[in-house]
């Protein structure tokens, strides 16, 4: 079958398409060159006046796991305000910032989203997170493995282990969990809080494996570059939201030595302490960094006004928030050999000047990061806000006169403290293409999502062109997932199923004799048990494997 969609705009930043207008052919649930006159078209779509983009994809967004488990399990009372009434094909759920996977896939799609991306896979847990993700209609998903923290790990890094040792080890966690890449949080620091520490700065030891989160950083940012892994080691930086932690953020960037290396939710990580009430922005010292350093990318994790949950693999920051639980309940798990969790419940309030800044400041590096190759947009869902608020989003960063209007509505101090008045800069929708579409597809190595050319899976969003950008993107005239029409008019008109990416370097297999006795000797789990083979994502979780390609790999 042929598929036409005629006359649309194409914004289509991989191929520097900015705009024009042009005509996209679908058959096999790929995009193809428009074909001989003589050949008929099955189904036609007038795209006139319409703005046609690749299927959006969210790079770091918490849709599977304990944590947002533990999350739905603990805010009952959040169903009652956000429930999705079943439809003909759609079926009922519930969840305000964290709902369930059902209706995670039903509005990520109504916003033209086909892919998401979990950034906290525990390990020993990815089975489940990747059957809740599994369970989440429409969308492409995977994930990033956690490492940094684990005992094993830092057991190497203790003993002085060669570079190519901890490059094994990183690539066989990929297998066995069936991630895209590795995620480190609070480097050393989750495992420092089991020994009572309360802090740890990037160049402080571990109080009992006295190694810091800089070496940490370092090596596995190394590991993912030598192995040729595309994304970069996703960091979760030190000191997340400390006043005066942009001198740590910048640290962390030259913990890489000028390898690759993505920050994420940045806005938290970009606090200063100027000011009488001794909490200011150091956005502009973080943009500049940035800027400076085409080695370092970033998502922003914008907060925005509201009730939320704060989700974190981060024990010791949640720690140290659980005073401020709204509604006042929260939940901390420690994970022996591997990781840890929080949960705590919050409300961010327009008339408060910690969280108006945080505001100010998220929209601040938005709009000072000059390359948009380099700057993603998330909110970190849900910890800054739900991912439901990615159009409003959209025109705040799109839309100047709106954006000084809403910050005419937040904390006065705040808003004189704030550069965001003098920031003259709006998103285009090219640029903004390149943030939600192409960047986070060349920056996962997914080389056939992402972008319209020929040869690329029919993931597509059109819209209607409109001034208000907060209506157009959060209503999508038509979404496409592998050419089969998903979303009308905003609504779900099929289902369909993803599936998940993952990356398969090369590694010596030798390293699993070494494994097999820690296993034995420490978990609770064999390591037969920990892995997750191509077969059971397919056939048991029902997600099949699409297998990014590695770079050669290249040892230390």
């Amino acid at each position: 079958m042929l598929i036409k969609l005629t006359a649309g705009t194409i914004y289509d930043p991989a191929n520097g398409v900015d705009g024009e207008v042009r005509d996209l052919y679908i058959r096999d649930g790929r995009i193809v060159a428009p074909p001989a006159e003589t050949e008929r078209v099955s189904v036609e779509y007038d795209l006139r006046g319409k703005v046609v983009m690749a299927g959006a994809i969210d790079l770091h967004t918490h849709i599977g796991g304990g944590k947002v488990n533990l999350a739905r399990g603990l805010l009952p009372e959040f169903c009652r305000d956000a429930h999705y009434a079943r439809g003909e094909l759609t079926r009922s759920g519930c969840g305000l910032a964290t709902p369930s996977t059902l209706v995670t896939g039903y509005r990520y799609a109504q916003m033209g989203y086909t892919a998401a991306f979990e950034p906290a896979v525990l390990p020993v847990n990815a089975r489940q997170a990747h059957m809740e993700m599994a369970d989440t209609p429409i969308l492409d998903t995977g994930g990033y493995a956690m490492l940094g923290n684990d005992d094993f790990l830092l057991r190497l890094l203790r003993e002085g282990a060669a570079q190519p040792l901890i490059n094994d080890y990183v690539a066989w966690v990929l297998h066995a969990t069936q991630c895209l890449g590795i995620k480190v949080v609070n480097p050393g620091g989750i495992n420092a809080f089991k020994f009572n520490a309360r802090a740890l700065d990037v160049d402080e030891p571990n109080p009992y494996y006295e190694v810091t989160p800089r070496s940490i950083v370092n090596r596995l940012a190394r590991a993912l570059h030598e192995l040729g892994v595309a994304h970069p080691l996703h960091v979760h930086a030190s000191n997340l939201g400390v006043p005066g932690n942009f001198r740590s953020t910048l640290k962390t960037m030259g913990a890489a030595d000028g390898l690759p290396l993505h920050l994420t939710h940045i806005q938290f990580h970009s606090y200063g302490t100027e000011g009488e009430r001794g909490f200011s922005s150091a956005a502009a010292e973080i943009a500049e960094a940035i800027n400076a350093n085409a080695n370092i990318s970033a998502d922003v994790g914008q907060i925005m006004f509201g009730q939320t949950v704060t989700i974190s693999g981060d024990t010791m920051h949640q720690y140290n928030n659980r005073r401020h639980a709204h509604p006042r309940k929260w939940v901390c798990s420690d994970i022996e050999c591997e990781a840890g969790c929080g949960v705590v419940p919050f409300r961010y309030r327009d008339r408060n000047f910690v969280n108006a800044m945080q505001w100010a400041i998220g929209l601040e590096i938005f709009l000072m990061v000059d390359d948009p190759w380099r700057v993603f947009l998330t909110t970190d869902h849900p910890n800054g806000a739900p991912f439901t608020s990615y159009p409003h989003l959209i025109r705040l960063l799109m839309d100047r006169s709106f954006r000084e209007d809403m910050l005419r509505q937040v904390h006065p101090q705040a808003a004189a403290h704030s550069r965001l008045s003098g920031l003259t800069r709006e998103y285009s929708l090219y640029e903004l293409a390149i943030m939600t579409r192409a960047g986070p597809a060349r920056i996962l190595g997914l080389r056939d999502r992402g972008h319209l050319a020929a040869g690329a899976f029919a993931d597509i969003a059109v819209y209607t062109d409109q001034p208000d950008r907060e209506q157009m993107f959060a209503r999508p005239a038509y979404v496409f997932k592998n050419g089969e029409l998903v979303v009308r008019e905003g609504e779900i008109c099929a289902l369909t199923r993803g599936g998940t990416h993952a990356v398969k370097p090369e590694f010596d297999r030798g390293i699993e004799k070494r494994l097999r006795r820690y296993f034995e000797r420490y978990h609770t789990i064999r390591l037969n048990n920990y892995r997750i083979s191509d077969d059971e994502m397919a056939e048991g979780i029902g997600s099949p494997i699409i297998a990014a390609k590695c770079a050669p790999r290249v040892d230390a």
